[in-house]
């Protein structure tokens, strides 16, 4: 359930556009922690504005919704293509406890739906289109079965199951955990320590992107929390919905990667009975379709935020 690695990823070349698109970050107060279970986290977000405000085609706006370890700044590229593309506003959040947002004891899809769903009244955002990827994804498919008001439902390489995280989850965090207690001074140091447990040098770097250097000491430390991380991967396996239980029949498109195992045939079986007017469409890539195939996913973006 990582979010996209970027480091071998052409996402610059894809972004063609006549257009100046300008992109605004808000952020919440870093690292703030809530002990209250009913009371939604503040999410830091970035903003690219509606490109030709005054066109008068009326354009539902993007809330984009990242993986696990991932953050807004991994969707910057993008997020200016289907703007751009769409003439519409386009808002990447950081989920709690990951990027700039406040940080929870709690990290389950049930919280996290709260703070999306506080957060879309806050700004006054109706009807949105959601998007979401692999953590990202249920959440967003728990917003809709959760009959909160959206426009339409994209999910990228994720199904509504339930499934164990790979155990190599669990290793990056007892990893990274390593690095922050080694207090280093170079991030050179922390690629050091984690590949001894993660070799694919994508990874780490994508991994490493959640260092932040403590300008007090001069050592970096980590934007996550990592302890309410581990403790929360059983729950981030897990799914609250079942056929029969609820359901969403609005428009939804599900972005599988042909060389993921992420969206199963079982998976496929439960997407039709919760999301019955669900399509479901196939990218010659990994659990990062979105990264790996910019263009191909934009298109299938573009063309089904425009459908009637």
């Amino acid at each position: 359930m990582l979010s996209p690695i970027f480091k071998t990823l052409p996402l610059r070349g894809f972004l063609r556009t006549p257009q100046t698109v300008t992109i605004a970050i808000a952020a919440a107060r870093p690292f703030s922690t809530s002990t209250n279970l009913s009371s939604p986290v503040t999410l830091s977000f970035a903003d690219v504005p509606k490109p030709v405000p005054q066109e008068a085609a009326k354009s539902q706006p993007i809330v984009i919704l990242h993986g696990l370890f991932g953050s807004k700044q991994n969707w910057k590229s993008l997020s200016k293509a289907m703007a751009s593309r769409l003439n519409t506003q386009v808002i990447a959040l950081d989920l709690r406890n990951h990027g700039e947002s406040g940080h929870s004891q709690v990290h389950d899809y049930s919280h996290m739906m709260i703070d999306v769903a506080h957060f879309l009244k806050e700004r006054n955002l109706e009807n949105p289109i959601i998007i979401g990827h692999s953590m990202g994804g249920k959440v967003a498919m728990t917003i809709a079965l959760n009959q909160t008001p959206i426009d339409r439902l994209i999910v990228v390489d994720i199904a509504p199951i339930n499934a164990k995280i790979p155990s190599e989850f669990a290793k990056y965090v007892e990893s990274l955990k390593e690095i922050q207690a080694a207090r280093i001074r170079r991030q050179s140091e922390a690629d050091d320590i984690l590949k001894k447990a993660v070799p694919d040098v994508g990874v780490r770097q994508f991994l490493l992107t959640n260092l932040k250097r403590d300008t007090l000491n001069d050592t970096f430390n980590f934007r996550v929390p990592l302890e309410t991380i581990g403790n929360s991967l059983s729950k981030l396996g897990q799914f609250d919905f079942v056929p029969g239980q609820a359901e969403y029949s609005g428009k939804a498109l599900f972005i599988k990667g042909n060389k993921s195992d992420y969206i199963t045939e079982k998976g496929i079986e439960l997407i039709k009975s919760l999301f019955p007017n669900a399509r479901i469409e196939g990218l010659e890539a990994g659990h990062w379709t979105h990264a790996e195939k910019p263009e191909e996913f934009l298109k299938l973006v573009t063309e089904f935020a425009q459908e009637k």
